[in-house]
C-alpha cells in the first residue's frame, strides 16, 4: 500500500475511534428507526397474558390487534414484557403507550437489558435514577430518549405503576440502529500478541480503547512492553480496573501502582475502557469515569513495542496470578482493529490457545434481595431427611450483617441459623431459648465481592465453609440427628399470617446470590420466577442488582467512603472537613474571620478557599493590633551572613514557605495588603550597581515560579532603586543605595516589599560577595498579609425590587452557599437561581425564620430553621446552607443546624441554567431590603461591592459593624466603627489587646512603688485618641469602684494606696490573718474604719480577683467567685480632694497611722494585674502610657503572673531571637546567625555586652527619676485644695498616645 494511502488510512482510524469513545454526541450518524414494527410474535414473551388477545405480539405502538395491546394475567410488579430484537443492536430511545380503547396505561416503568435473555441489567439514568415516566392515558405515545445509547439484544419492561382505575396495559415501540463490532473470547489459558512495526517518529498520544465482560473478578486484560524493558499492565483484581507500571525485569524492582477505578466489574456486562498517554500523564477511563494520573518520568520518552492481551505474554515480568476470562470487543490501538487483524492471521498478531471470535457466556441465573420484605423459599431436598445435608450458595453484599438461610429440625424441635454478623459467617442451632451450637468463620465479606459458602453436614459432623480453597471453614459435632423440615428460608422469612413457621432474629439479608445447589444439584432459579418452584416475595430474579455507591466516590477531601446496600458513608476524620461528603471546611478562611468569632492571637488553620480544593494550613495570626495579620513563614526568616564562595560565584538562596503554592497566591489575593521586608547589610559589598550599572543582585518574586526583581525593600518595582534612592538620603548622593556607595564600613539598605504582584519572595541572588574584604548579611523576612476583602465584601439593597445577578450558579453534587445579613425588613429572598425544573432559594419567611428551598428533579424539599428570636433586628446574622448527594442542611447563627435528607435512590445532580439573583428574584418580589455581606458559593467569593457600583438600587459595602460585634470588646473596651470592620478602644479599660482581653500584669519587689498623680481636669476633643483622657486632681468622691487581682505569699501587705490633700485616705491590704481589709479615713479627725472580709487564706501565691464598690456610705465586696459582702461606714461619706494612688512601696506616709506607715514601707512582693480605680488604669498607664502622669521607682516589669490558667500554646506570642556575631563589632555591623555557628560563645558575648547596657541604663534613670522626684513634689505644693463634684469624671489616663516632646518618665 502506497505510504499515503496508509496515512490515510491511519486518519480514519483515529476519527472512527474518537467516535467511539464520544457516547451520544452531535456527531454520530442518526440511529432512530423503529424496531418493534416489524418483528414476529417469537420475538415477544411476557410473564403472563390476561387472555391469548392480550399477548404480548399485541405490543405495538399505534397498532389495534388483538385486544389492543398487551395485559398480564394479574396486575403486579411481578410483570414483564420482552422484546427479542434478534441481534445487539444500539438502542436510542423508547416509546409507550397504552392499550387501545381502555383505561389500560403505564404510569412508571423500569426497562432491563441483556444479551441473552438472562442476566438482566436495569437502566439508570444519568443520575442512577432507573424509573421512567408514562402514559396519562391510553392514546398518548410518550417517547424517553437515552443519555446515552444501549447495546443490547433484548429489552425487558416492568411495570411500576399503572393507572388505578384500569390495568397493566402497554404498547411499546424501541428506537435505534444495527451495531457491529469485532469480539474475541479467552477462556483464561489464551491470549493475544501484537507487536508493533518500527516507527521513524514517536507519536504525542497513544490510545487504546476496548470493552470486555467476564465473571471472573481478577485476569489481565492488556500487557504493553517497551523499550528498556518497561511495561503497563491493565488488570482485573477483586473487580477493579488497575494499571501497573513495571520498571525492567527484575523481580526485585517490582511494579508501581498508577490508578485504579471502578468497580464490580465482573457481572458478565460490557465496560468500556480507555487509556491515552500522554507525554506527561495519563487517562484511564472506564465507562464514564476518568481518572488522571502523572506518569513516570521513565515513560516520558517511552515507545510501545508489543501488546499482549488476555494474558503476559513475556518472560521475567511479574505475571498476574490470573489470565483474563471472558470476551473482549473493538479494541482497538491507535485506531487500529487488533482483533480485526487477529481474523485477517495478520502477521503482527499471534494468536495462543483457543481464541474464538464470538462471545460464549456462560448462564448465572442471580437474584436480588432489596428489603424487609425479600424472601425465597425453597422445598428441602429428599436425602435431607436422613441426616446428610451438603448446601451450597454464592452471595455479595455490602452490609455486615443478614440473614442468609434458616429451615428447621423437626426432630430436635430446634432452628437453624445461617447467617453474617459483623461481616463474618455464623452458623447458630437454637433450641427452646437456648444456645445448642454455635460457628463462625471468615471475615470481611461484606466487601461486594462474590463469597462460596458450604454447609455440610454428615454423621455427628457439621461444617460450615467460606470462599473453598482459598477462604476458611470451622467444624463442630453434633450429638443429633440433623434432619431438616420441608422449607428452606433464603434471606429472609414471609410476613407474620402466612402460614409458614420462620423466625428471623437477625436482619434481612440486602444482596444478591446465586449458584444455589442442595445435594449437588443446582436450583433452577427459573423456575422459581415463573412460579413452577418454591415461592418468593421482593426478589429481582436473574439479575444482580448491586451499586457500588463508593464508585466514583462522592465523598470529597479525601474523606473515606464506606457503604451499605442502600446507602453511603464518609468518614471525614483527619481531613480537616466536615459534612455528609466532607464538603466543608471546619476552618475560617482567614484570620480576620476567626477575630470575628473572639478569637487572639494564635496559629490557626486557615482555609482560604472553603470549600474548595486548597487544602487548609496552619499559620499563625497575629491580631494584637489593629489590623490582623496573616503571618507565612519561610525556611529562612533570620538575618543571614553570606559565606564567601571558595568557586568565586554568586550567592544565592531560595526560600520554601510553610504553605503551599495555591494558598499563598490566593492569600495575597484576597488580602488588602501584603508586605515582606527585604534588607541587605553590607561591607564594601555593593547591591544594584545604581545608577547606571548592571545589578550586582536581584530577587525572584511574583506567582508562579515569578519574576526577576531589581529594585530593593522601600522602593517601587521597576525603580532600580532602594529606600535611600527613593527618598534621598542614600550615602552617597551619586546611587541609589546605600550599599552600592562601597564604603568600607557597615551600612544597610532595608524596606519592606508592599507590591503583591511581585510577593512572595522566591529567591535571591548576592553578586558583589567575593572580593576581598567585602561582607555582607540578608534577611527575607516572612510574608504578612492583613485585611480580607472577602469578608467584608457587601452590598446595600435599599429596594425590594433591586437585585444583583451573576453568572448561573454550577453546584450539581455539591453545593455550599454561605453569607451574612442584617436587615430591618420581616422577609425577603436572599438567593435564587432557577432551572427548566430545578431551582435553589434561600429567604427569610419571616422576621424569625429562613427557609432553604430547592427541587433537583425529586418535587421541591424545603429545609427550614426557626430562630425563636427576631432576625431583623439590624444586627449580622450568618447563614449556611449545604446540600449534596445526601443530605440537605440549613443554619442560622449558632443555632442547631436543620437537614432533610435526599431520597435514597433519587435524582442528584442539580441542572441551573438562569442567572444567579441575588437580594431578589427574577420576577422582582419578594426582594430583600438590607445588607448581604462575604456571599460565598463553593469557596468563591461573588464581589457583591464591584456589581452593586453599577447597579442601580443597590450601594456598595455596608458600614455598621459595632451592633453586631461590640460585645467582643471586653473589660470595658469600647467599640469603634471602621469603613471594614471595627476595633476595640481600651482606654477606658485596664486591659489591652485586640478585644481589651488581656491582663496587664507586673511583678512587684520589695522596692518597687508606682504613684499615679491625679492633676487638674483639662477637656479633650471628642474625637481626638491620641491624647490623654481628662485627668482629675482636688476631686471629692462620693463613691469608688476598685477592681485588681494580686497573687503573693506576703502578709500581710499593702495592695493599693490612696490618698488625700486633706490627710484622708483608702487603703487595701492583707493583714497579718491573711484575710483582705479595707481601711477608709473619710475625716481627718476621726480614725480609719477597717472592713474585714470573711475570705482567708489570701497570701496563699493564688491569684485572687477583688471587686469594691462604694456608693456614699455602703461598701460592697466581692473575692474571687465568693458571696458579696455588704459593709456600711459610720464616719463620713465623702473623699474629699484625692491626691495620688500608690501601687507597691509608699514613699510619704506622714499622714497614716504607725501600724500602716509601717506596713507602705515594706512594700509589696507579688503580683499585681488589671488594677482599676473608676475609670483610671495606674498600672496599665505606668506600662504602657510613659506620657501619662506616673511616677515609677524600682524595678517594675510587665508579665504575665497575673495569668490565671496554663498559657495556650497556639495563642502565645513568639519572640524569636538572632545570635551575635564573635570578635570586634563594627556600630553598623548587623547580628546576624553567621549560618548558627559558635552559638555557646556567640551567647556568651550578648549576655555580657546586654548586662553592661543595662547597667549604664539603670544608673542613669536613678539619677533621672531623683530629678524626677523633686519636680513632682514640687509641683504638688502649688495646689490648693477645691470642693469637687461628687463622683470623678471619666479618666482615660490609659489612652495609648505619642511621646510628649518634654518627657519625664522613665522605665527601669
Amino acid at each position: 500500500m502506497p505510504l499515503g494511502s496508509k496515512r490515510l488510512v491511519g486518519i480514519i482510524g483515529q476519527i472512527a475511534l474518537l467516535l467511539l469513545g464520544s457516547y451520544g454526541t452531535s456527531g454520530e450518524e442518526v440511529c432512530d428507526s423503529p424496531l418493534v414494527s416489524n418483528l414476529p410474535p417469537s420475538s415477544f414473551r411476557s410473564s403472563s397474558q390476561l387472555s391469548s388477545s392480550h399477548g404480548p405480539g399485541f405490543a405495538k405502538v399505534n397498532r389495534r390487534e388483538g385486544a389492543g395491546g398487551w395485559s398480564p394475567l394479574h396486575s403486579d410488579r411481578y410483570q414483564w414484557l420482552e422484546v427479542d430484537l434478534g441481534r445487539r443492536t444500539q438502542i436510542t430511545a423508547v416509546a409507550t403507550q397504552g392499550r387501545y380503547g381502555s383505561s389500560d396505561w403505564l404510569m412508571a416503568y423500569v426497562l432491563m437489558f441483556s444479551d441473552t435473555g438472562h442476566n438482566w441489567r436495569q437502566h439508570r439514568q444519568e443520575d442512577s435514577i432507573g424509573a421512567f415516566p408514562g402514559n396519562s392515558n391510553a392514546d398518548s405515545v410518550v417517547q424517553y430518549k437515552f443519555q446515552q445509547p444501549v447495546i443490547a439484544r433484548y429489552l425487558r419492561l416492568v411495570p411500576l405503576d399503572w393507572n388505578p382505575s384500569g390495568r397493566i396495559g402497554l404498547r411499546l415501540e424501541i428506537y435505534g440502529c444495527p451495531y457491529t463490532s469485532d469480539v474475541a473470547s479467552f477462556d483464561g489459558s489464551s491470549s493475544m500478541l501484537y507487536r508493533l512495526s518500527p516507527r521513524p517518529s514517536r507519536t504525542a498520544r497513544e490510545l487504546i480503547s476496548l470493552k470486555f465482560k467476564t465473571l471472573r473478578n481478577a485476569g489481565t486484560l492488556l500487557h504493553a512492553e517497551g523499550q528498556r524493558d518497561h511495561s503497563l499492565t491493565l488488570a482485573l483484581e477483586k473487580g477493579k480496573l488497575l494499571l501497573y507500571f513495571q520498571q525492567g525485569m527484575s523481580l526485585s524492582s517490582g511494579r508501581q501502582h498508577l490508578v485504579s477505578l471502578g468497580s464490580l466489574l465482573d457481572d458478565q456486562h460490557w465496560h468500556h475502557v480507555k487509556v491515552e498517554r500522554f507525554s506527561t500523564h495519563l487517562n484511564l477511563t472506564v465507562d464514564k469515569n476518568t481518572q488522571q494520573v502523572h506518569i513516570p518520568a521513565e515513560l516520558s520518552h517511552w515507545d510501545i513495542h508489543q501488546l499482549s492481551l488476555g494474558a503476559v505474554q513475556s518472560h521475567g515480568f511479574l505475571k498476574p496470578k490470573r489470565n483474563f476470562h471472558g470476551c473482549l470487543e473493538n479494541l482497538l490501538y491507535n485506531g487500529l482493529n487488533l482483533i480485526d487483524l487477529a481474523k485477517k492471521n495478520d502477521h503482527q498478531v499471534a494468536v495462543v490457545g483457543n481464541v474464538t471470535f464470538s462471545c460464549a457466556e456462560p448462564v448465572s441465573v442471580a437474584v436480588t434481595f432489596t428489603g424487609s420484605q425479600s424472601f425465597l423459599q425453597l422445598p428441602g431436598s429428599t436425602g435431607w431427611t436422613l441426616g446428610v445435608v451438603s448446601l451450597e450458595l454464592h452471595f455479595r453484599t455490602w452490609n455486615k450483617a443478614g440473614l442468609l438461610l434458616t429451615f428447621d429440625l423437626p426432630q430436635e424441635e430446634a432452628v437453624v441459623w445461617l447467617y453474617l454478623n459483623d461481616a463474618r459467617l455464623c452458623l447458630q442451632i437454637h433450641k427452646a431459648g437456648r444456645v445448642l451450637r454455635e460457628l463462625s468463620t471468615g471475615s470481611s465479606l461484606n466487601d461486594g465481592q462474590w463469597h462460596s459458602v458450604g454447609l455440610r453436614s454428615r454423621q455427628d459432623h457439621l461444617t460450615i465453609t467460606v470462599d473453598k480453597e482459598e477462604g476458611s471453614s470451622a467444624h463442630t459435632s453434633i450429638s443429633f440427628p440433623f434432619v431438616t423440615g420441608s422449607h428452606l428460608f433464603f434471606g429472609g422469612c414471609p410476613a407474620e399470617g402466612s402460614g409458614h413457621e420462620c423466625e428471623n432474629p437477625f436482619k434481612v439479608f440486602q444482596g444478591c446470590m446465586r449458584l444455589l445447589t442442595l445435594d449437588s444439584q443446582p436450583v433452577d432459579l427459573i423456575k422459581v420466577q415463573e412460579r413452577l418452584l418454591g415461592n418468593y416475595s421482593h426478589l429481582q430474579i436473574d439479575m444482580c442488582g448491586i451499586i457500588d455507591r463508593c464508585s466514583p466516590s462522592h465523598c470529597e477531601h479525601g474523606g473515606r467512603c464506606s457503604q451499605s446496600w442502600s446507602t453511603f458513608h464518609c468518614n471525614c476524620s483527619n481531613s480537616g472537613y466536615k459534612g455528609a461528603t466532607c464538603h466543608s471546611s471546619m476552618y475560617e478562611q482567614s484570620c480576620e474571620a476567626y477575630k470575628h468569632k473572639g478569637n487572639t492571637s494564635g496559629h490557626y488553620y486557615i482555609d482560604v478557599d472553603g470549600s474548595g480544593p486548597i487544602k487548609p494550613q496552619l499559620i499563625y495570626c497575629n491580631m494584637t493590633e489593629d489590623s490582623t495579620w496573616m503571618v507565612i513563614q519561610h525556611n529562612n526568616t533570620e538575618l543571614t551572613r553570606v559565606q564567601p564562595s571558595p568557586e568565586g560565584k554568586q550567592h544565592s538562596a531560595h526560600f520554601d514557605y510553610s504553605s503551599e503554592e495555591e494558598q499563598l497566591a490566593a492569600i495575597i489575593s484576597q488580602s488588602d495588603h501584603c508586605e515582606q521586608e527585604l534588607s541587605y547589610h553590607c561591607r564594601k559589598s555593593r547591591l544594584l550597581n545604581t545608577p547606571e550599572g548592571s545589578p550586582f543582585s536581584w530577587w525572584v518574586g511574583g506567582p508562579g515560579p515569578g519574576q526577576v526583581q531589581t529594585y530593593w525593600g522601600g522602593a517601587l518595582p521597576g525603580s532600580h532603586q532602594c529606600a535611600c534612592g527613593l527618598q534621598d538620603t542614600c550615602l552617597d548622593p551619586k546611587h541609589y543605595c546605600n550599599c552600592d556607595a562601597d564604603h568600607d564600613q557597615w551600612a544597610n539598605d532595608s524596606g519592606l516589599l508592599t507590591h503583591k504582584e511581585t510577593l512572595p519572595v522566591r529567591s535571591l541572588v548576592l553578586g558583589d560577595v567575593q572580593r576581598l574584604g567585602s561582607e555582607a548579611a540578608y534577611r527575607v523576612g516572612p510574608l504578612s498579609c492583613h485585611g480580607d476583602k472577602n469578608f467584608w465584601n457587601a452590598a446595600f439593597f435599599d429596594k425590594e425590587t433591586s437585585y444583583l445577578h451573576f453568572p448561573t450558579f454550577h453546584g450539581e453534587l455539591s453545593a455550599d452557599i454561605s453569607f451574612l445579613f442584617k436587615t430591618t425588613a420581616s422577609s425577603g429572598v436572599f438567593l435564587e437561581n432557577l432551572g427548566i425544573k430545578d431551582f435553589i432559594r434561600i429567604e427569610l419567611s419571616s422576621s424569625t425564620e429562613v427557609v432553604f428551598s430547592f427541587d433537583v428533579g425529586n418535587g421541591p424539599l424545603e429545609v427550614r430553621v426557626e430562630a425563636g428570636v427576631p432576625l431583623n433586628d439590624n444586627r449580622w446574622h450568618s447563614v449556611r446552607a449545604e446540600r449534596n448527594v445526601k443530605e440537605a442542611s440549613l443554619r442560622v447563627d449558632e443555632l442547631p443546624a436543620a437537614t432533610q435528607e435526599a431520597p435514597a435512590d433519587g435524582h442528584i445532580h442539580l441542572q441551573l441554567n438562569s442567572q444567579l439573583f441575588i437580594g431578589g428574584t427574577a420576577s422582582r418580589q419578594k426582594g430583600f431590603q438590607g445588607c448581604i455581606r462575604s456571599l460565598q458559593l463553593n469557596g468563591i467569593t461573588l464581589d457583591l461591592e464591584e456589581r452593586a457600583k453599577i447597579t442601580p438600587g443597590v450601594r456598595p459595602g455596608c458600614p455598621g459593624h459595632c451592633s453586631s460585634y461590640g460585645s467582643l470588646c471586653q473589660n470595658q473596651g469600647r467599640c469603634v466603627e471602621r469603613a471594614n470592620g471595627f476595633t476595640c478602644d481600651c482606654g477606658l479599660s485596664a486591659y489591652t489587646g485586640a478585644f481589651c482581653h488581656k491582663e496587664v500584669s507586673a511583678s512587684f519587689k520589695s522596692e518597687t512603688s508606682v504613684s499615679y498623680i491625679f492633676k487638674e481636669p483639662y477637656e479633650l476633643s471628642r474625637n481626638d485618641s491620641a491624647l490623654p483622657s481628662s485627668i482629675y486632681s482636688d476631686m471629692t468622691l462620693r463613691g469608688e469602684k476598685i477592681s485588681l487581682s494580686f497573687r503573693t505569699s506576703q502578709s500581710p501587705a499593702l495592695l493599693l494606696y490612696v490618698s488625700s490633700f486633706y490627710r484622708e485616705y483608702l487603703a487595701l491590704l492583707i493583714n497579718k490573718h491573711d484575710e483582705l481589709e479595707v481601711r477608709y479615713k473619710l475625716h481627718n479627725s476621726r480614725d480609719a474604719e477597717a472592713l474585714v472580709s470573711r475570705v482567708r487564706n489570701l497570701a496563699d501565691g493564688r491569684l485572687h480577683t477583688v471587686t469594691i464598690r462604694r456608693l456614699t456610705d455602703t461598701v460592697s465586696v466581692q473575692i474571687d467567685q465568693n458571696a458579696r459582702e455588704e459593709f456600711n461606714l459610720t464616719s463620713d461619706v465623702e473623699f474629699n480632694a484625692i491626691k495620688s494612688l500608690v501601687l507597691g512601696r509608699v514613699h510619704e506616709s506622714d499622714d497614716l497611722d504607725a501600724e500602716l506607715a509601717r506596713l507602705a514601707s515594706l512594700g509589696f512582693t507579688g503580683c499585681l494585674s488589671a488594677v482599676h480605680f473608676n475609670s483610671i488604669s495606674p498600672l496599665k498607664a505606668a506600662l504602657l502610657h510613659p506620657d501619662s502622669p506616673v511616677i515609677i521607682t524600682g524595678p517594675l516589669a510587665q508579665s504575665s503572673c497575673g495569668s490565671s490558667s496554663p498559657a495556650n500554646p497556639y495563642a502565645a506570642e513568639t519572640t524569636r531571637s538572632l545570635s551575635d556575631q564573635t570578635g570586634s563589632v563594627d556600630p553598623g555591623q548587623p547580628l546576624v546567625n553567621a549560618i548558627r555557628s559558635d552559638s555557646a560563645l556567640i551567647g556568651g558575648v550578648i549576655a555580657v555586652v546586654i548586662f553592661i547596657t543595662v547597667s549604664a541604663m539603670a544608673i542613669m534613670a536613678r539619677f533621672i527619676y531623683r530629678r524626677k522626684e523633686t519636680y513632682r513634689n514640687q509641683e504638688v505644693k502649688g495646689v490648693q485644695p477645691e470642693d469637687g463634684p461628687e463622683f470623678p469624671y471619666s479618666s482615660q489616663a490609659d489612652s495609648q498616645s505619642a511621646p510628649s516632646e518634654h518627657q519625664k518618665e522613665y522605665f527601669i
